[in-house]
């Protein structure tokens, strides 16, 4: 079976499913269109006994690798919050759907993330059986920069971040600064598990088309095998962060506390605070509650909240905001739209954040048994 859409590429060789992102000059956002067409491709793929496991790359400009995924295309999220289209709310159910598949697949299922990892790039990576990355990779969830938060399972596996050299509220410093994680980087936080040169990918790649595979395990041993020299020394380089102060600061109750606690002349705190005053004073204090929920969440459970929260962000009923007025939308316009990179936040200050802002955004506008994603176990 090859499937060829614009910009999805999906071919059975052998016993392996292979999947490229073929949408290199937008970064490969997933549009709605791909999120149907992965849906698809993994569905059919998990039932063909001649699929003993899938892998998935990216694109760029120049060809195959260089670039995963950079999320979901947020400039169609901004025309359709314009324009009232429906379709916008079948883009976060079907994309949300995607990402529960993809950690619950049962075949291997591995993602090369070369190049930018971003937000729907991590929900369509993170759920892999093998993570790999290279010394190209950016990976990041900077959603609170455009008005919203780190969603496609973010309060599940940022949550969860884990390693010997990870700080307990990793997770919490991760999804409020947007701080981009480079290449090894990944692999002390838990956020990726075997590190490759970027230049040997494509041999690799054409020896899945070779080799007689006698099982999806194999695909993922023969990974890790050859992944081992690199993924050791990637792991041999200490990390740059300072874990004391990102637990010190980032483990405490609310983001005006942390902003306080950053108040300090000392250049990780000044950094620091320079990049949580460029996002969403709403929705870091929606993030950190999000995150800190998600953490004991089954994925399930954390995705139906993220479903919820999305809603709200781009119809904040209870404060009578919807569409252009919406933080997310403005967000959007002044990143990706407008590109003045000048959004205008309400409130404009941390400290102006109470909790009657935060909690409706934690409360489900449908009834448990028509909820859009009742169907996830």
């Amino acid at each position: 079976m090859s499937t060829y859409t614009t910009d999805i590429h999906a071919e059975r060789v052998g016993h392996l499913g292979l999947i490229t992102l073929n949408r290199p000059k937008a970064l490969n956002a997933l549009s709605l269109a791909m999120v149907r067409e992965l849906n698809h491709v993994l569905q059919a793929w998990q039932d063909d006994a001649q699929v003993m496991a899938v892998v998935v790359r990216g694109s760029n400009k120049e060809g195959p690798f260089g670039g995963f995924c950079a999320g979901g295309d947020i400039r169609y999220f901004h025309q359709a919050a314009l324009s009232g289209d429906v379709a916008l709310e079948d883009f976060f159910t079907e994309e949300y759907s995607l990402n529960h598949l993809i950690q619950n697949y049962p075949k291997p299922y591995i993602a090369l993330m070369d190049g930018i990892v971003m937000g729907g790039g991590m929900g369509i990576s993170q759920g892999a059986a093998l993570r790999v990355v290279t010394e190209r990779t950016k990976m990041a969830m900077p959603e609170t920069h455009i008005g919203l938060f780190p969603d496609v399972g973010g309060g599940y596996f940022l949550g969860r971040c884990h390693g010997p050299m990870c700080p307990v509220h990793m997770g919490e410093y991760l999804a409020l600064t947007g701080y981009v994680l480079c290449g090894g980087e990944s692999l002390h936080v838990g956020l990726a598990d075997v590190c490759v040169n970027s230049a040997a990918l494509p041999a690799m790649w054409d020896t899945l088309h070779q080799q007689n595979w006698a099982s999806g395990e194999a695909v993922v041993a023969w990974w890790r095998q050859q992944s081992q020299v690199t993924t050791e020394q990637a792991l041999a380089v200490s990390p740059t962060w300072q874990s004391a102060s990102i637990d010190t600061v980032f483990g405490l109750p609310t983001v005006a506390a942390i902003e306080q606690a950053l108040q300090c002349a000392d250049e990780w705190s000044v950094h620091t605070l320079k990049a949580l005053q460029h996002q969403s004073p709403l929705m870091l204090c929606v993030t950190l509650e999000q995150i800190r929920r998600g953490r004991s969440m089954t994925l399930a459970d954390d995705l139906r909240m993220e479903r919820d929260l999305v809603r709200h962000c781009f119809q904040t009923d209870h404060l009578s905001r919807r569409g252009v007025s919406s933080e997310t939308v403005e967000g959007i316009r002044a990143l990706a739209v407008d590109k003045d990179h000048a959004p205008k936040w309400q409130p404009t200050r941390i400290a102006d954040i109470t909790p009657e802002m935060v909690l409706p955004f934690f409360e489900s506008p449908w009834p448990a048994s028509a909820h859009p994603l009742r169907h996830l176990n």
